[in-house]
């Protein structure tokens, strides 16, 4: 191959392999270091026995996600307070050529999911995301990742159990997630508390994610009563130069806080019943840093 036909080759499945290498790490600018990793692998590699460029690149990001995610967690580093991915904007574009299949890959990708994916081993973990979001075979999974299909098989139910245990229920929807979204940024607004409290489920959590850098609380927070104060407290004190910005995060709609140009936070909510069942808020920093940027 020729070096621009090299290049369109693996632009063309950039989108996929980012993908595979996010859902690995729920990081982006760690699943962009991957993805670069692979370019250098195919531009600078032996291939000539490759056939399937694909499945060729699907193998060597996956594999390199697999090695970035246990130096990861060998470090074992401290976070403070809860963790949550850093955002992700979802264009799915040609990957996703119908509803059925956007529906699993929007739920492959939410923040409820990868929270829950955090607790498996890199091995369960690239499993679960080649199978379930992006349908691989177990043949296909064995070979990328050097295993027995016997094996793989394995893996995969035990990541799938896992995740199916700990899975919140949530409305897929994006046009009734952004409804309710609508109405809960209103009362918070409003300072209407009894209006907030009629969309939250009685067993609501709240989720803060701030790293340590900035406000948020340091637990869950559970309960309709607790949520609710606190989204009504936090709504009351303000932001500087406030803006909202809608935009798809994670597979379904979220709020993008500004403060005059620069991010505050993220707010996304999980929906189920026609009520909030989540409301998760990012404010780390480092976490808003790869959204777009604000015209």
């Amino acid at each position: 191959m020729t070096t621009d036909t090299l290049t369109d080759v693996f632009e063309e499945h950039r989108p996929v392999l980012l993908g595979v290498a996010y859902r690995m790490l729920g990081r982006v600018a760690d699943a962009e270091d991957v993805v670069q990793d692979a370019w250098l692998r195919w531009s600078g590699g032996d291939r000539s026995e490759v056939r399937e460029p694909r499945g060729y690149l699907v193998r060597v990001t996956a594999r390199l996600a697999i090695d970035r995610l246990r130096r990861i967690k060998a470090r074992g580093e401290t976070y403070v307070g809860p963790w949550l991915p850093e955002p992700y904007v979802t264009d799915f574009g040609d990957t996703a050529p119908d509803a059925a299949e956007r529906a699993v890959l929007a739920d492959s990708v939410s923040l409820a999911v990868l929270v829950v994916l955090e607790s498996l081993s890199p091995l369960e973990r690239a499993v679960f995301v080649l199978r379930e979001a992006f349908g691989y075979p177990y043949a296909d999974i064995a070979a990328m990742l050097d295993r027995g299909e016997a094996a793989v098989r394995q893996l995969a139910g035990r990541a799938r159990g896992h995740v199916e245990e700990r899975r919140p229920r949530y409305e897929v929807d994006p046009v009734r997630r952004r409804e309710l979204t609508e109405r809960f940024l209103a009362a918070a607004a409003g300072g209407d508390l009894a209006g907030l409290m009629k969309l939250l489920a009685p067993d609501v959590r709240l989720v803060g994610d701030s790293g340590g850098k900035s406000r948020a609380p340091l637990r869950v927070l559970e309960s309709a009563d607790h949520v609710g104060r606190f989204v009504i407290g936090v709504a009351g004190k303000g932001v500087p130069d406030l803006g909202v910005r809608f935009l798809e995060l994670n597979g379904g709609p979220a709020v993008l806080v500004l403060s005059g140009r620069e991010p505050d936070s993220v707010l996304q909510l999980d929906v189920a019943d026609g009520r909030v069942q989540a409301v998760y808020i990012i404010r780390n920093p480092d976490k808003l840093r790869s959204l777009p940027a604000v015209p």
